[in-house]
């Protein structure tokens, strides 16, 4: 076992997997707040397909950041400069953003399940077998969007409350989750 690992090349750290994790997740926030499915399919199958790849690269780091939250617990800490006020909130907003991903990865199984058809991820991964139920589907459909707009918000209230961080406290907040080619910008 010990000369296995030794052939491989070391795991990257838990802050440097969920730095990349966060900053993947950024662009692909916007582009699903910005470009909906009917958008894309005037475009034809290929776009619609790859906007599905998309969403599935999405829900797969959304799941792979929830199970590292259940299995080690939150990765930052509050910041000793933090009021208590601010301990609350950066608790809050973090718990809130790793669970509002969960439940956006589960009503989108749940939007699959309740089909009439097959959907399959990407076009390669069925999501659920469909059980054909129109109305539970609609209804899904709904909080799986008003879902992914909360989500939204309390991600751009995340980001503006780091900011202040960085600005008011002058804590470094940023730093930590930025990319170190940022840093001369912070």
């Amino acid at each position: 076992m010990s000369r296995l690992s030794s052939l491989l090349p070391p795991l990257p750290s838990r802050r440097a997997t969920l730095k990349a994790v966060h900053w993947a997740m950024v662009p692909l926030l916007i582009w699903f707040l910005l470009v909906t499915p009917d958008d894309v399919l005037p475009f034809g199958p290929k776009a619609f397909q790859a906007h599905s790849l998309l969403a599935l690269f999405f829900v797969t780091l959304c799941l792979l950041w929830t199970a590292d939250y259940l299995r080690r617990g939150l990765a930052s800490r509050p910041g000793p400069k933090l009021p208590p006020w601010a301990r609350i909130t950066h608790q809050l907003l973090h718990k809130s953003l790793i669970w509002g991903l969960f439940g956006i990865a589960l009503t989108g199984f749940l939007l699959g399940l309740t089909s009439a058809v097959l959907l399959k991820a990407g076009g390669i991964l069925p999501i659920a077998p469909p059980l054909d139920m129109k109305q539970a589907n609609e209804i899904i459909g709904q909080i799986h969007i008003f879902e992914f707009y909360l989500v939204a918000l309390i991600a751009v209230i995340h980001a503006l409350f780091h900011i202040w961080r960085q600005v008011h406290l002058r804590d470094n907040a940023l730093r930590i989750m930025t990319p170190k080619a940022l840093h001369r910008f912070l």
